[in-house]
């Protein structure tokens, strides 16, 4: 049953501004209508309601995790071990990770003594005696533009990019499953000629290819953070994939950062510092006096697009922002919502859904940069459960253990209302 934006914004109480406002943020999903009108199914509402009534008990933090199985994966391009890590805790024994940065590098063999960290550039690894032996190859290939891309030179398009790593690795390997991930610009870039070659490449190699953008915010990462995934699934398997359903519920920075242990941060310069005196949690620069808006952003003052991540500081009850490589730059600034500061490093982990003993190696800045250049663990997780089911040709899977477990039902809008 489908409820309109005033019909939804009376059963929960609130105003139908308020409605429109919460779902441009992503707090509460909208299906449209053939008009474009807002419509919202009542389990939605039910979500909502849940979540922000009087009786709403904390989910907490936690790392989703379930029991190992016999298939494996090689991962390039593992960064500081998000996705690897998502797999690990989905089951996925890990044979190899490549990783050029050397304290991401330093990261992986710290936190696992046991993986088997090669600390390279990938141009120079030969896959040939993996042949045949690994279920999937993964990959966060960054996304840079093809010399000949949509020339017709199939393989050789990519020749001199990271894609074309990836793609390297794939033929020499043969996985039963090759899995991209990258930022949702991706589906854009050179008016999505580049995702089309991608797709084409590993179409070449003999994959059934399928792409789509994944929300981290409804897959149990306390993040607004949105990442293609390219899926190539072998055409001598007989299993179809399907992407992970998202949940019907989210998280909020309360929820994600409630008894995380403190660390070290970045600080803000004193003139910085305050002007984020004065936003609101959830504010950002247009919450600012005129005179201080001009005076702060300069010449971005007069920009008509890009300014959103100026002066921005979090909110308690929402989703953080997506994370970028440092919390206290001008136009990425990550605010804590009640303290006047960057988030952390160990916090900037939590949103993440890094498990807290998870340490990350170098400068401050670099631990910055590594964790938000990462897979969010849980996000990896969901997306090697659906590898999983492929594999095993099951939708079912393993039991998902969560730390804490699952709170209670709650009391249910529509029996408070009767």
């Amino acid at each position: 049953m489908l409820k309109t934006v005033q019909e939804a914004a009376t059963i929960l109480g609130v105003s139908p501004d308020t409605i429109r406002r919460w779902e441009k943020k992503g707090l509460i999903k909208a299906l449209r209508s053939t008009h474009n009108y807002r419509l919202f199914d009542v389990n939605e509402l039910q979500r909502v309601y849940d979540k922000y009534s009087a009786q709403h008990s904390s989910r907490g933090f936690y790392v989703l995790k379930t029991e190992p199985h016999r298939f494996n994966v090689i991962e390039l391009f593992s960064g500081a071990g998000g996705l690897a890590l998502g797999f690990e805790n989905a089951g996925f024994e890990t044979r190899l990770l490549v990783e050029w940065d050397k304290d991401a590098a330093n990261t992986l063999k710290a936190n696992r003594p046991s993986w088997n960290v090669l600390h390279s550039d990938v141009a120079r690894v030969d896959f040939q005696d993996y042949a045949d032996a690994v279920d999937v190859v993964a990959g966060g290939f960054p996304c840079q533009a093809f010399s000949y891309a949509g020339q017709g030179r199939g393989f050789e398009d990519t020749r001199g990019t990271l894609f074309f790593e990836f793609a390297r690795c794939v033929s020499q390997i043969r996985p039963k499953i090759a899995l991209g991930e990258n930022v949702k610009g991706l589906l854009e870039h050179d008016s999505g000629r580049t995702l089309r070659t991608m797709v084409h490449i590993l179409e070449d190699l003999g994959y059934k290819v399928c792409f789509r953008v994944l929300k981290a915010q409804f897959l149990d990462v306390p993040q607004k953070r949105e990442r293609v995934f390219i899926v190539g699934v072998r055409e001598d398997i007989d299993q179809s994939f399907s992407f992970p359903s998202e949940r019907d519920y989210t998280l909020s920075l309360r929820e994600a950062l409630e008894g995380c242990p403190k660390s070290a941060g970045a600080l803000y310069p004193e003139k910085k510092r305050r002007v984020l005196e004065m936003v609101p949690p959830g504010g950002y620069w247009r919450d600012l006096p005129d005179d201080v808006q001009r005076d702060y952003m300069g010449g971005s003052y007069h920009l008509t697009g890009g300014k959103t991540g100026m002066a921005r500081r979090l909110d308690w009850d929402e989703p953080s922002l997506t994370l970028t490589c440092s919390p206290a730059q001008k136009q990425t600034e990550r605010c804590h919502p009640s303290e006047t500061r960057p988030l952390t490093v160990r916090e900037y982990a939590r949103l993440q859904t890094f498990p807290d003993d998870w340490a990350f190696s170098g400068s401050i800045a670099s631990q910055y940069k590594q964790i938000g250049n990462a897979v969010p663990v849980n996000l990896g997780y969901h997306v090697a459960r659906a590898i999983y089911d492929t594999l095993s040709g099951t939708s079912e899977g393993a039991v998902t253990k969560r730390e804490p477990t699952e709170v209670p039902r709650q009391l249910s809008l529509w029996e408070t209302s009767t």
